[in-house]
């Protein structure tokens, strides 16, 4: 995943400071955290929102901007500087260069040229072994049917995340009808995903964060909308302006998705980086994994990045056995989640999470290392079911599935 780059303009013509501004809104890898209209206040901007990239438009006045960008280049020295001038003079752009600009863009520019401007300036300032990167991590909790324990889930990995040092950890809950992380937080939410989705153009970073309910953990909530009809101001590019926010904004993204696999989902876990698939190992939940990892496959990478987790393992009901559900899945499973029926029922009612609740109990130990074991990116324990899965067909598992002599 792209990291967000945060950005602050300065631009003394409206027109020219407009138009720039209207094409940066229309990308999802920046944020425009701040655009100033006057060269002299222009420092101040930058002390005050700590920009990735600070973009000086020289044409208003050559000479006030060059010296605005040596001043800067000197001062904040993390901010990186790109000028962009509807001149190509050899010499201005040699002259601003020196000063400090990292890039110089010709105006009027393409949406293509901007683009490929700030990815070389983004590898500039987050390549590898950067200690400041703000790249964010995207972890979406999916259920192979109501009532999996996906949203105990979600809550409980956001908030073993956002008690590990060094983390800023923000939770959505997109089940837009019956979501209930804030319950499981004993939170009483003052503004909601309809909220922040209606006046995402009028929120910056500071402002978000008192949107959002912030949990004695450290985590942030975005509980879904109070009301069923305020379900219809959110589609897909509104939580996608959301989410760039989000992104900008905090180090991990738990994104706990309703069960309807609705456009509003789907555009969610084309975005993130991971994709936790809970399930049982019963027919039904078995029957919903293989049809979902049939569908993934349409969606590139999606299928490669979904790991399969096992809730309630050892519930004893005389159920499918593990090896049977990996047969018929045709992929190996992610990480198992031990059933602990009490704990998770004093957990929920109380509106505790596990690592305050029970922080000794197996389940808490479990969800840490599933945890540590994605955000790590540590290699998969047994590699068998990859295999499988690349050398499986389809159609062949679909088949094995249904015949009731081989469902134990």
């Amino acid at each position: 995943m792209s990291n967000v780059l945060r950005l602050a303009i300065v631009d003394p013509n409206d027109g020219s400071r407009e138009s720039l501004k209207s094409m940066l809104l229309g990308m999802d890898t920046v944020w425009l955290e701040a655009e100033c209209s006057r060269y002299e206040f222009f420092t101040d901007v930058v002390g005050q929102t700590t920009p990735d990239v600070g973009v000086v438009s020289l044409d208003a006045d050559n000479e006030k901007a060059i010296e605005l960008i040596t001043k800067l280049s000197a001062s904040h020295p993390d901010c990186a500087l790109l000028a962009a001038s509807s001149s190509t003079d050899g010499h201005l752009i040699l002259k601003t260069m020196r000063a400090g600009a990292r890039e110089f863009i010709t105006l009027p520019i393409t949406s293509e040229d901007l683009t490929s401007a700030l990815e070389r300036v983004g590898r500039q300032k987050f390549g590898e072994g950067d200690s400041k990167t703000r790249a964010c991590e995207m972890i979406a909790v999916a259920g192979a049917t109501g009532g999996v324990g996906s949203t105990s889930i979600a809550v409980n990995m956001a908030c073993v995340l956002a008690t590990e040092p060094g983390t800023s950890v923000a939770l959505v809950d997109l089940d837009m009808a019956l979501g209930d992380a804030d319950v499981f937080l004993d939170a009483i939410p003052d503004y909601t995903l309809a909220d922040v989705a209606q006046n995402i153009s009028r929120l910056d970073i500071q402002l978000l964060k008192r949107s959002l309910t912030k949990h004695s953990s450290g985590l942030y909530l975005l509980p879904r909308p109070v009301e069923l009809h305020d379900a219809d101001v959110i589609n897909a590019d509104s939580l996608r302006k959301v989410i760039g926010l989000l992104k900008a904004s905090f180090t991990h993204l738990i994104i706990d998705l309703s069960k309807s696999y609705s456009p509003v989902d789907m555009a969610v876990l084309q975005e993130v980086d991971h994709v936790v698939l809970v399930t049982q190992l019963d027919l039904p939940c078995l029957r919903n994994v293989v049809r979902l990892m049939m569908s993934f496959e349409e969606t590139e990478g999606l299928k490669e990045k979904t790991k399969i987790v096992v809730n309630r393992a050892g519930l004893d009901t005389g159920g499918i056995s593990l090896k049977k559900a990996k047969e018929t899945m045709g992929r190996d499973i992610f990480a198992q989640l031990p059933n602990d029926y009490r704990t998770m029922v004093e957990v929920r009612n109380n509106g505790v999470p596990l690592i305050t609740q029970a922080p000794k109990a197996g389940i808490t130990h479990a969800v840490r290392d599933m945890v540590n074991k994605i955000v790590c990116d540590l290699p998969e324990e047994g590699g068998e079911g990859e295999g499988k899965d690349k050398a499986g067909d389809s159609k062949g598992v679909w088949q094995k599935f249904w015949p009731v002599g081989q469902k134990k």
